[in-house]
């Protein structure tokens, strides 16, 4: 029974490290990681030099938007000599640190290796990893807190460390949750077959004992999640925590080569260790805790107005805009559209079908460009879970329920005597071409911009590839934005190609779980749906055909370019057909910018001979629009615009 007792005694309880201990600990534990990584880069300084994979001037490129200041001091240690000299200097100092000794210069010592890790950092932009990172945190603080005489300023650095040490488990305990690959345990497995971090040996034994490798993951994702268990009742947890942590760093560095990540990790456990220790213990008597109450009550706030931020995006997202409009389908679902020009009775209005995780705004060049070009009407809307439209259908969702919403669209926000031309994009295509069979003679026509085709899941790989991850992303996106991270989120660079006016609702959008969730939806259905496409397209009566191709998409997806043109095809029964590649273009910036965008609105109207506002064509244009109709009667043209 004593013998138990003792077991028990060693292995659960706190472990009681002083302030002075857990900062020496700490400092040495950084300086090997500092160490190590210095002197792999001098032993690889062939990656620096010209030609080499950290070539500074080709890296230097991704600092373009960083102030001048930062450029010229960058610029000043990235020269292979200076960084050489730097990672000698770092290697020396970090040697020394592990000497004995509770000096205040140690201190300095530990500010120079932080702020040289700091500074180093883009110059090995390719090769650096999370270990550099930790390693300027500790660094930081353990420097600070040696050169700080008052105790409380100590301890507060140290629980500093502390809490990002919890958080960094916590959160990548959680993120990993949230993907199946960890759910199910096939992370493991995953990862020991990979070329980079893989060990075949792990990888033959994950294959050979499934059961036990689906503990092992599931322990791992257990330890990362419920690592603040250390501080529970009174610290007992922490030697298992913190020990279990170790020995996963440990496992992390032998088989994945992560020989870095052990000592950089570990170097944050002696302040868990001081911090966990309740105050009553001889080892951490005086300690300030102050700094806890403190970062709970900033953590709470920082929660307050990620809420907020989040209510106020929701808000702007679901409002639409003062002229928005709102239709309910035969499933219950209620579509904001807009109408952004009536037209001139008579002639066709263009309705615009978004692609899947996208906006209607995202045509807005287009838009605007034939409402104020052309006497035509344009309708924009947004399917049932973005932005304003409600989601109400309690049947089960497929491809079909979209393409009924947009169907009862048109009979509900067309003239019946005016006929539509149905214009999509990636999805929208798609459910515009399904939409335009049901429509029969009320379609003129289809603009397909780098559409979707039904059996691309099928024939092509790279398609077939990529949707195998599109899943797992789309499930991390919703998650992220439902727990509040969206207030984190930064402005996507193609966010700022589009007009000035739409951006702030795009991004509120973007920023939005309701998209993600409503493209999570709308996925599900599309890959079952594709999957299972067998056959040739069916043909679309008389209405014409124009397929807009990104030159992007095509060159990087050969299949796609034989699909699209199949698109074409499917109007050849009496319609007039088009194929149209426009240069440089990506399947999003043939809408995000502008002189892609209206590259596509000109042959939306050239193909279509759409009169400008003020009248018929004119003089060259006229003449133009008159080939155009005529040349794409007989037969499907291919042309590239410039």
């Amino acid at each position: 029974m004593k013998f138990a007792q003792k077991i028990a005694s060693a292995v659960l309880g706190p472990a009681p490290v002083s302030r002075d201990r857990a900062l020496g600990l700490s400092e040495r534990l950084a300086a090997v990681t500092t160490l190590t990584s210095s002197l792999e880069y001098l032993s690889q300084r062939k990656e620096i030099r010209q030609g080499g994979l950290n070539d500074w001037n080709i890296v230097k490129d991704v600092q373009a938007e960083s102030t001048p200041l930062v450029r010229r001091l960058l610029d000043a240690v990235s020269g292979p000599r200076t960084t050489t000299a730097l990672h000698v200097a770092r290697a020396a100092v970090a040697a020394g640190m592990l000497l004995p000794g509770n000096s205040r210069l140690r201190g300095a010592g530990s500010l120079f290796l932080g702020a040289s890790s700091a500074l180093l950092y883009p110059r090995h932009r390719y090769g650096t990893d999370g270990s550099d990172q930790v390693a300027i945190l500790v660094q930081t603080a353990t420097g600070a807190a040696r050169l700080a005489r008052s105790p409380q300023a100590k301890d507060a650095l140290l629980w500093y460390v502390a809490l990002q040490a919890n958080l960094s488990y916590l959160v990548s305990g959680w993120v990993k949750l949230i993907g199946e690959p960890w759910r199910d345990a096939s992370a493991l497995s995953g990862v020991m077959r990979t070329r980079t971090y893989g060990h075949p040996g792990m990888y033959r034994w994950t294959q050979e004992h499934p059961t036990a490798a689906k503990y092992l993951t599931h322990g791992v994702l257990a330890l990362e999640c419920l690592f603040p268990l250390a501080y529970a009742c009174g610290g007992r947890l922490a030697r298992p925590v913190i020990a279990s942590a170790a020995a996963f760093h440990l496992a992390n560095g032998y088989f994945m080569g992560l020989g870095r990540f052990v000592t950089a990790f570990t170097a944050m456990h002696p302040m868990v260790a001081y911090t966990s220790t309740p105050r009553s213990h001889p080892a951490v008597a005086g300690r300030d805790d102050r700094a806890l109450p403190v970062a709970l009550a900033l953590l709470a706030a920082a929660a307050g107005i990620a809420a907020g931020t989040a209510v106020q995006r929701r808000l702007r997202t679901t409002e639409g805009w003062h002229t928005s409009r709102v239709l309910t389908t035969r499933h219950g679902n209620e579509l904001q559209y807009e109408v952004l020009s009536p037209g001139d009775d008579g002639r066709p209005v263009l309705v615009f079908a978004a692609g899947m995780v996208s906006t209607s705004e995202h045509f807005a060049w287009i838009t605007e460009r034939l409402a104020q070009d052309t006497g035509h009407g344009v309708v924009t809307y947004a399917r049932a879970g973005y932005a304003g439209s409600r989601h109400r259908d309690p049947g089960r969702f497929c491809l079909g329920r979209s393409v009924d919403d947009l169907v009862d669209l048109v009979n509900g926000a067309v003239a019946p005597d005016r006929q539509v031309i149905l214009v999509g994009h990636s999805l929208g295509g798609e459910i515009a071409r399904r939409a335009a069979r049901q429509l029969g003679e009320r379609v003129h026509g289809v603009v397909y911009l780098d559409a979707s085709h039904p059996d691309e899941l099928n024939r092509s790989a790279q398609q077939s590839e990529t949707a195998g991850r599109l899943r797992g992303s789309l499930v991390q996106m919703t998650w992220y934005l439902r727990l509040g991270t969206g207030i984190l989120m930064a402005r996507p660079d193609w966010l700022e190609s589009l007009p000035v006016a739409y951006r702030k609702k795009v991004f509120a959008q973007y920023a939005d779980a309701r998209m993600w969730e409503a493209g999570l939806r709308e996925w599900d259905a599309v890959e079952a749906d594709f999957r299972a496409h067998r056959g040739d397209l069916a043909p679309i009566g008389g209405a014409h055909g124009l397929v807009v191709s990104a030159q992007q998409t095509v060159d990087r997806d050969p299949d796609q370019l034989l699909m699209h043109r199949e698109l074409a095809e499917a109007h050849r029964g009496g319609g007039r057909t088009r194929t149209v590649v426009v240069e440089g273009a990506g399947h999003d910036t043939l809408l995000t910018m502008s002189r892609y965008a209206h590259q596509v609105a000109d042959a939306i109207t050239e193909f279509f001979a759409l009169a400008p506002a003020g009248g018929a064509p004119s003089g060259a244009t006229a003449a133009a629009m008159a080939t155009t109709a005529t040349a794409a009667t007989t037969a499907t043209g291919k042309e590239t615009v410039k």
